[in-house]
């Protein structure tokens, strides 16, 4: 017989959402792990004493999190997301009938937390991870990437003089009032003030010549007002902390830059933080060094190997990171040559000698203007090189032998020696970038959608949050079924001894007394 369903809504029920959430369900399982009642205190000093109550602060970093996990962005649409999943309102503490805060409120707090909070909540987190056993903490790999801004290229504005700054001001002011819906201009004066030199400009205006005649085939470049734009002539009036960034074969954009550290037993994020994405990456080390160190630290872990791409290479962070006691493995910049070609460096007397056996001497220690690197200088006088068969081929157009060479000589050499062996390298590849892709194509961290560097900190710290509390639940349920494997063939193996010990007695051992 055919049936058919007739649904007719009945008037009372009786529901409870802790017995529809399965127990194996993620939500529930990270409801028993994840502790953070101490937010409670963390945050009360953010909060008055009378008026109408704000959304639980639990409750606001719970939303956060289901929103990285889910790989949602929006905060309209967490809302929306969570309030069609039972498990989540299960997680969140929000019965079936409660009406879910409004996804402003959720903005409006995070701007109101400042980023230690968030610095609590990724080292509750990372805590419990180590607990677990899941980071060494002997070996860390570093390595950022661009994150896109929430912020467009057509939104830039041109920086001008100081002087012409006021001039220019009024004319946008009336611009925009004849506008409907005129933008305010959130950066400050210093940042709409052009600072690059005359030198600085004339390279921009060859590098603008050169990009529109070679870059001819690229996206865009018959647009009418394509044209080459930099940090030092250009600023975003809407995110003025976006910076002007590009990576080969990839668009110019408004990017953050994401700085991340992770540890190499089981991938663990142990640090990140927003940077400037016009920055380099050899500018970020020492600052990353010394976050990471007090971090892992304060979880009685000891590190002793830094792994990390060309970009971090510089002899500065060569010595520094040998004074912090840390083994480094970072390759060279391939303008690293270690002396002139035809000449060999006496380390004893710290000198060069030439082909024909003559002595170049170390002359001055000094700092390089355009680069602001420490570098020393060898120089040998006229008569040294006079009557030379190769001196013309050697000295070409000068009167004596000039040799400029890095202040960190032997910092490069430790480094290029500790390189030899290709493991750790390969170690770097494996360990970081499925992090950085994870987390740009899972975690909600594929653009910043919010305004400001802080902000954009703590969106890439609740998306590491977010990686690290999926990893750690993953690991205790490997844990649990490899003990109870373990358990159980602990248990057969007693069994199957107990039956070959009882096959081996004879009858004629056993002796009943009455």
């Amino acid at each position: 017989m055919q049936g058919k369903k007739d649904y007719q809504e009945k008037l009372f029920t009786n529901f409870q959402l802790s017995e529809r959430v399965p127990k194996e369900n993620f939500y529930r399982r990270l409801k028993e792990a994840l502790d953070l009642s101490f937010l409670y205190l963390t945050t009360k000093s953010y909060y008055g004493v009378s008026g109408q109550k704000s959304i639980d602060p639990v409750v606001f970093f719970k939303l956060c999190l289901v929103g990285y996990l889910e790989n949602i962005i929006s905060d309209r649409k967490i809302i929306e997301h969570s309030s069609m999943r039972l498990d989540i309102l299960y997680f969140i503490d929000y019965d079936v009938e409660e009406e879910l805060p409004w996804h402003s409120t959720i903005s409006r707090t995070r701007q109101l937390f400042p980023s230690d909070v968030f610095e609590e909540v990724f080292t509750k987190v990372l805590g419990m991870c180590v607990t677990k056993g899941m980071v060494s903490g002997h070996t860390q790999v570093v390595d950022s990437a661009p994150v896109k801004a929430n912020a467009s290229m057509d939104s830039l504005e041109l920086k001008v003089p100081e002087e012409e700054l006021e001039e220019y001001l009024r004319k946008v002011r009336y611009m925009s009032s004849k506008d409907r819906n005129p933008k305010i201009n959130k950066a400050s004066k210093e940042e709409q003030t052009i600072t690059a030199n005359t030198q600085q400009l004339k390279g921009i205006v060859s590098r603008n010549k050169k990009w529109s005649e070679e870059q001819d085939q690229r996206q865009g470049a018959g647009n009418k007002n394509a044209k080459y734009t930099s940090n030092k002539t250009h600023y975003s009036p809407t995110d003025p902390d976006a910076r002007i960034s590009v990576k080969p074969g990839k668009a110019r954009k408004l990017n953050y830059l994401s700085q991340l550290s992770v540890d190499t037993a089981h991938h663990v994020i142990t640090d990140i933080a927003a940077d400037f994405a016009h920055k380099k990456d050899n500018q970020c080390l020492q600052a990353i060094t010394h976050r990471l160190k007090d971090r892992l630290k304060g979880q009685g872990l000891l590190w002793h190997n830094l792994l990390a791409d060309t970009g971090y290479s510089s002899g500065e962070n060569y010595a520094f990171l040998e004074k912090e006691g840390i083994i480094s493995y970072i390759p060279p910049h391939g303008t690293y040559k270690g002396g002139p070609e035809g000449f060999t460096y006496e380390k004893e007397k710290d000198c060069f000698k030439c082909s024909q056996g003559q002595t170049i001497p170390f002359v001055k220690v000094y700092y390089e203007k355009k680069s602001n690197t420490k570098k020393k200088e060898y120089r040998a006088s006229k008569q040294v090189c006079k009557g030379c068969p190769i001196r013309e081929k050697c000295l070409k157009s000068s009167q004596e032998k000039r040799i400029t060479m890095t202040y960190y000589r032997e910092e490069y050499e430790r480094a290029i020696a500790r390189l030899k062996g290709k493991q750790m390298m390969s170690k770097r590849k494996s360990t970081v970038e499925p992090v950085f892709g994870t987390l740009t194509q899972f975690m909600g961290m594929r653009k910043v959608f919010t305004k400001g560097i802080k902000q954009a900190n703590k969106v890439m710290l609740m998306s590491a949050v977010a990686y690290n509390i999926k990893k750690y639940l993953k690991f205790t349920q490997k844990l649990a079924q490899s003990n109870r494997q373990a358990a159980e063939a602990i248990l057969f193996l007693f069994k199957r001894q107990i039956q070959v010990n009882f096959i081996r007695i004879e009858p004629s051992e056993f002796s009943i007394n009455y």
